[in-house]
């Protein structure tokens, strides 16, 4: 996928559900994984002509896995004139040593989104963005009916207003092999994942199983998704079916 293909996408989810209004100062959440380097590089671009003049700040909540180095992704976004903050925690130590989870998943998310709000806050943002894509929200919502009997998925815009922060995911329109194949095309510097929990969750069950029903049932995956978009799903009647 050319950046202007990766543009294009990422600029009609947001104009479908009003993402970004004027002088938005945006936090991307940089794992430093291929999906949420690409929403940088997403939003980055849009932010030389979007009708809506934003800023962004990247930031990293380095989850403290020994061996892992945030350096490539501060060259990234000095490369793009991005500000770019790591924060360090704990987070690896307390699940894996102090708790020793057996599903760690969850816990790690919460964590890991306290870390990037209370840094967003600090940074004076008020909106932060992050990089599920189209197979992420099919993933949801095959997990929400598996292991929870409910047809659910996470929305495109999610006021907290606790932290008087927007969440906003301007990446759902795009299919993670575009992702995958912008990555390539761009030598995006992808930082490995260290968890020793990664290939063995929920998500990647699920994963595979989406991958299984899309070999056997071609345009599945979109059907699922349109199923969701014409749902009653709060977040998704908003925008423009």
């Amino acid at each position: 996928m050319k950046l202007q293909q990766l543009l294009s996408i990422t600029r009609r989810a947001i104009d479908d559900y009003h993402m970004i209004q004027d002088h938005d100062r945006i936090a991307v959440g940089v794992s430093g994984g291929k999906d949420s380097l690409t929403l940088l590089y997403a939003l980055h671009g849009l932010s030389r002509f979007y009708p809506h003049p934003f800023t962004l700040e990247a930031i990293t909540a380095d989850l403290g896995f020994p061996g892992v180095s945030m350096e490539p992704i501060q060259e990234l976004c000095d490369k793009l004139g991005i500000h770019y903050t790591a924060v360090p925690t704990e987070i690896a130590k307390i699940i894996f040593d102090d708790r020793r989870e057996s599903n760690p998943c969850s816990l790690c998310a919460k964590m890991r989104k306290g870390a990037l709000n209370q840094v967003a806050k600090e940074l004076n943002c008020n909106k932060v963005a992050y990089a599920h894509h189209k197979d992420d929200v099919v993933e949801t919502m095959l997990m929400s009916m598996i292991y929870e009997g409910r047809f659910h998925t996470f929305s495109p815009v999610t006021y907290w207003d606790r932290m008087g922060l927007t969440l906003i995911r301007p990446m759902i329109y795009m299919n993670e092999m575009d992702v995958i194949g912008f990555q390539h095309k761009y030598d995006l510097p992808v930082v490995q994942n260290k968890c020793p929990a990664d290939g063995n969750t929920r998500r990647e069950y699920v994963k595979e199983l989406l991958k299984q029903l899309s070999r056997e049932n071609p345009g599945v995956k979109e059907r699922m998704f349109t199923a969701i978009r014409n749902s009653n799903i709060k977040g998704w009647s908003d925008g423009c079916i």
